[in-house]
């Protein structure tokens, strides 16, 4: 096939491409106290599940250069879903309950109205818990247990000293008083927390997720709740392959946490990142690690990949980003904002790339990128 004919083959794939990102619906399903769930699903492929934590919104995460990257990635070889947790988002917003068990009953109403019987399982922050607690009571339906910045003891929980205890009702009362208000000093405290060595830009759409997600009501119920959590015992029972990824220096959950469930699940394997960032940032070392490791583990991307590794091994793992979306089509201007970059970094990287590669032009990138399988899914909507 000519240089040609694959770009307008790649063209027709991202028209393809984009109408069904725009035509993805969301559904709507029933817990089993009658609370309706918002989910929805992204990419193709096998069945990837994550489950829900805070500041989430199905209608507005792709729009979050903050959480953008880690749907892209958690749905590029597979089909992605997720749903918004009862209070936030699209589900229910009037709900007085919130609890690991009814955040697991949520987890398993998404399920089984989506008709999934095997499939692995993404579960960061207090979601972890959730996760775990959903893989040991359908141990049949979980292939692999992904764990991000998760804990097993929520701060209730693992507090140890009256200062411990004060400066988890401090957090509570801000958040009460503070949440979804037009106030940018409190809006800055919990973007922060998550991610300390992130952009103005960033930080001020965390908040801008914030103060959409839900109301402050809410948020107080689900943080109290989320101090209460104990997995310690459900943990050991865990069946599945599980992968923990923790940061070092993570202050909404501290290390020590990633270290412990990877010592209470049975043959779990603990990867360090070394960041400040409970939730990372794309550009950061610690992502490139994240993403290699996750490829390798989950068994349908670890075929792709290595298959792609042997073709463009040289590639870092931003440049196979930037290749991608050379691959969909996309102009410079396009792929800088997609991946949330400059432009004059695209142009650096895509220089490395046709130099790694040794080819001369965009359509000659895009004939070895298809070889290797890159490029196959369209452009992002």
């Amino acid at each position: 096939m000519g240089e040609l004919a694959v770009v307008a083959e790649v063209a027709d794939a991202m028209l393809r491409a984009s109408k069904t990102r725009h035509m993805a619906q969301i559904r709507f399903c029933s817990s089993a106290d009658g609370t309706r769930i918002a989910y929805t699903s992204d990419g193709s492929g096998p069945p990837f599940v994550r489950a829900a934590f805070y500041l989430n919104h199905l209608e507005l995460d792709w729009q979050c250069p903050v959480w953008k990257p880690y749907l892209y990635e958690l749905s590029r070889v597979h089909t992605l879903y997720r749903h918004d947790m009862r209070g936030f988002g699209l589900s229910d917003a009037e709900c007085t309950e919130q609890s690991l068990d009814l955040w697991v009953s949520d987890l398993e109403a998404v399920v089984d109205a989506a008709g999934l019987e095997r499939f692995p399982l993404f579960g960061m922050c207090h979601g972890g818990a959730i996760a775990i607690e959903y893989a040991v009571r359908h141990p049949e339906r979980v292939s692999h247990l992904v764990l991000f910045g998760a804990y097993a003891r929520g701060q209730v929980r693992r507090a140890k000293t009256p200062a411990e205890f004060e400066r988890r009702e401090l957090l509570v009362k801000m958040v009460a008083l503070g949440w979804g208000q037009d106030n940018e000093a409190f809006q800055q405290v919990w973007p922060t927390l998550l991610q300390p060595s992130s952009t103005l830009e960033r930080l001020r759409s965390l908040a801008e997720l914030q103060r959409k997600s839900s109301s402050s009501a809410n948020a107080v119920r689900l943080l109290r709740a989320a101090g209460e959590i104990d997995v310690t015992g459900s943990a050991p029972r865990v069946k599945c392959p599980t992968l923990v990824f923790h940061p070092r220096e993570d202050r909404a959950a501290p290390f020590e946490e990633g270290r412990l469930l990877a010592g209470l699940i049975p043959g779990a394997r603990l990867v360090p990142l070394d960041s400040p960032n409970h939730v990372l940032v794309d550009d950061e070392p610690a992502w490139d690690e994240f993403v290699k490791e996750l490829r390798a583990y989950l068994p349908v991307s670890a075929s792709r990949w290595n298959a792609i590794d042997g073709a463009v091994g040289k590639l870092t793992v931003r440049e196979c980003d930037v290749l991608e979306r050379i691959a969909q089509g996309l102009d410079n201007a396009q792929i800088a904002a997609h991946l949330d970059l400059s432009e004059k970094t695209v142009r650096n990287h895509i220089t490395s790339i046709f130099d790694k590669l040794g080819v001369e032009n965009r359509g000659q990138a895009i004939v070895r990128a298809r070889e290797a399988g890159i490029g196959l899914r369209g452009a992002l909507a």
